[in-house]
């Protein structure tokens, strides 16, 4: 008899999501994130709170980057301070609702920017917003396996 091999997909993993449940209240010493109710918050912490480094200023602390969000063009070089505020602006917005989306930095490079975030989630919408205020160029590349996305806009 014959018996038929099957390939399962290898699950994704993400080594800066907590492998344990965190006790609740966790906070974060670096940024005062609260872990609550499953999920991260800027809610006050307890006095009493455990303490326990969110995945956000983990991915900061390591210089690893979930997201690369790359600009450039000839309209984004003349128009790089407003666009910059925008991207300041998206994560302000995100930042406030899920504290675990953050931009990481903002470098120069020799065509334009290269902003990194600690998650794909806010490295889409700040290319989608771009995308959707001045059209251009837009291109996505996720990989799965490594939780990993990079947009490239261009004007």
């Amino acid at each position: 008899m014959l018996r038929r091999e099957q390939l399962m997909p290898e699950l994704v993993h993400d080594s800066y999501k907590s492998k344990r449940k965190l006790p609740e209240p966790t906070r974060c010493p670096k940024c005062g994130a609260t872990f609550h109710k499953g999920r991260w918050t800027w809610d006050i912490a307890p006095a009493q709170a455990h303490e326990h480094i969110c995945p956000a200023c983990h991915r900061i602390q390591d210089k690893f980057p979930a997201g690369y969000v790359t600009l450039g063009g000839e309209f984004f070089r003349q128009h790089r301070e407003e666009i910059l505020g925008l991207l300041e602006n998206c994560e302000m917005t995100e930042k406030a609702e899920h504290p675990l989306e953050r931009i990481m930095a903002i470098e120069n490079t020799g065509d334009g920017v290269l902003a990194t975030t600690t998650d794909t989630h806010l490295a889409r919408k700040i290319a989608e917003r771009l995308h959707h205020a001045y059209k251009g160029e837009l291109d996505f590349r996720y990989n799965k396996e490594e939780n990993l996305l990079r947009a490239t806009w261009t004007r």
